[in-house]
């Protein structure tokens, strides 16, 4: 393994032997670490191991808040937000703007932490840092067309003057989670802190480091330190407690916990947006590029070991290029590399978790044993790291089979024949789910036609998934049982605030004038609408 530096200097490379044990050895300069976990709001003394997943190393201890430190918190994040709120949105987008810079000049360090973390390969690891310098630069160019007052039609013209300010919900709790780390930390904070609001922010156990050092960015960009506040511990003792104190709550995670907390919220009488499981399916149509597609389809399936809510697990190739199509992704699967490394080169790392390691196992244990084929990969490769799994293709997989409904979250996908579109259309509908979808065409007109009639928050043409989670003018998000609400673009911004209409009405009143009856002012009253019926008003 090549030796491995950052700029920033956070890692030191553990003692390890490469000709007998291929596994990646690092550790955390200490300092760096406590640099870090200072910003954890915690009373408690307790702290909780964290362990990397390229080898099983432990990598800190977190310190652990109470539900008297989320409470705390809460209390800090409302004192912060009352002055937040008065601050000019220009300077809240000029310190976007710096964050933009210094997520870019932090690369590194940052795509080192979510490796080590995460156990995602480097490629996959570059998605967060782009992902947030595209979110901070949107927002930061964008904020007075999202948060300006604006002006709507009066009931009457010309003497009903009508405008709708944006006023911030107040302190937004954001749970977070585990495989996008450091972007899933940031990415839907950022648009809170533009509108006014401030963030009580509890990341998964799993990853709390990357999540921190976003925290640490934030607070260099600019931001008030106690803007941003951050509870640590297991989700089960404080998820209860974060949406307690939140005006609005923003979760991303599995559907299960997403039902409790709409409950929770609507029981409260609060917003939440919720972006949820999915069992994400990718059509190849008859005139795919069957190049492309095979390419397309590898990162859309394998991308962060699949652990990617917007990733694909069910195929669905057009039976005239199925043969070909198969070859093609088979070979390609076939030829990536896997392994536990900080460096660039790897195609596909590590799982988070034994939890993980366990799903993808039973799911694929599973199907082969009700009789799916399995066309490549299969095998947990423990010579790798303690949770390292083939990316596998799966052929074969029947109702009964419990990854053909099911999410597995792991490099694992099940592809099928269609013998024409609307039976395609109508199996990629099949189930409750309905995040992401992608079509390979190479008619852009009739791939989007299709593309309405698919049941997903995000259509991707020709492309996995990054076409659309990467355009931050565009909405993010699922239907039905992926989720509810919207990340990026206008409805991103706008889940944080409270519409306020302000209507000043001049010279007449809506009531009867100069001695007018009731009557007479109804008869009146009718006669204009009649009249800006006929003027073309709305």
């Amino acid at each position: 393994m090549s030796e491995h530096t950052p700029a920033s200097g956070p890692l030191v490379e553990g003692p390890h032997d490469p000709e007998h044990d291929p596994r990646a050895s690092y550790a955390l300069e200490p300092e760096y670490v406590a640099s870090l976990t200072r910003r954890i709001v915690s009373s408690t003394g307790r702290t909780a191991p964290v362990f990397s997943p390229l080898g099983g190393q432990p990598l800190a201890h977190i310190p652990q808040s109470s539900t008297a430190d989320v409470a705390q918190a809460y209390v800090r994040a409302r004192r912060a937000q009352a002055a937040w709120a008065r601050t000019s949105l220009d300077e809240r987008a000029a310190m976007l703007l710096r964050l933009h810079d210094l997520v870019l000049d932090r690369q590194e360090e940052i795509i080192d932490l979510v490796v080590l973390e995460s156990g995602k390969a480097r490629k996959h690891a570059f998605d967060e840092p782009l992902h947030i310098a595209l979110t901070a630069r949107y927002y930061g160019r964008t904020a007075h067309q999202h948060l300006d007052t604006e002006r709507k039609l009066g009931v009457v013209p010309g003497l009903t003057r009508v405008e709708v300010n944006r006023v911030p919900k107040g302190v937004v709790g954001i749970i977070s989670p585990w495989n996008y780390p450091f972007t899933m930390a940031l990415c839907d904070g950022i648009p809170a802190l533009l509108a006014g609001n401030a963030v009580v922010a509890k990341p998964d156990a799993q990853t709390m480091l990357s999540a921190l050092l976003g925290a640490q960015l934030l607070e260099e960009a600019g931001f008030p330190p106690d803007l941003w506040q951050v509870v640590a511990g297991p989700g089960a003792e404080l998820g209860t407690p974060v949406i307690d104190g939140a005006d609005y709550v923003c979760f991303t995670g599995s559907t299960a916990t997403g039902r409790l907390i709409a409950r929770q919220c609507a029981e409260r009488l609060i917003g939440c947006s919720l972006e949820l499981g999915g069992k994400n399916p990718l059509l190849v149509l008859r005139d795919a590029d069957l190049e492309k597609a095979a390419e397309g389809a590898v990162r859309a399936s394998f991308s962060n070991a699949g652990q990617l809510c917007v990733s694909m697990e069910r195929l669905f190739v057009a039976d005239q290029v199925y043969d070909r199509f198969v070859e093609r992704f088979v070979a390609r699967t076939q030829a990536m590399t896997l392994g536990a490394s900080l460096e660039w080169g790897v195609d596909m790392g590590s799982l988070v978790s034994q939890a993980q390691l366990d799903t993808v196992q039973a799911h694929v244990g599973d199907a082969v044993a009700r009789g799916a084929r399995v066309l490549a990969g299969g095998r947990a490769r423990p010579d790798l790291g303690p949770y390292f799994f083939e990316p596998t293709i799966l052929e074969g997989v029947t109702p009964d089979m419990t990854c053909f409904g099911q999410e597995t979250f792991g490099p694992v996908v099940s592809i099928y024949r269609f013998h024409d579109e609307a039976d395609a259309v109508a199996r990629a509908n099949a189930g409750e789910y309905g995040l992401n979808a992608s079509i390979y065409t190479q008619d852009g007109a009739r791939g989007r036609a299709i593309a309405r009639q698919v049941t997903c928050g995000t259509v991707n043409i020709n492309e996995a998934f990054g076409a659309t989670f990467a355009s931050i003018d565009s909405p993010m998000g699922g239907m039905r049982e992926s989720g509810m609400g919207r990340r990026q673009g206008s409805e991103g911004i706008h889940r944080y605030t409270e519409s306020q209409s302000v209507a000043t009405q001049r010279l007449i009143r809506f009531a009867p004038m100069l001695g007018m009856s009731d009557e007479r002012y109804a008869q009146v009253m009718t006669a204009q609408l009649r009249l800006m019926k006929k003027l073309g008003r709305a």
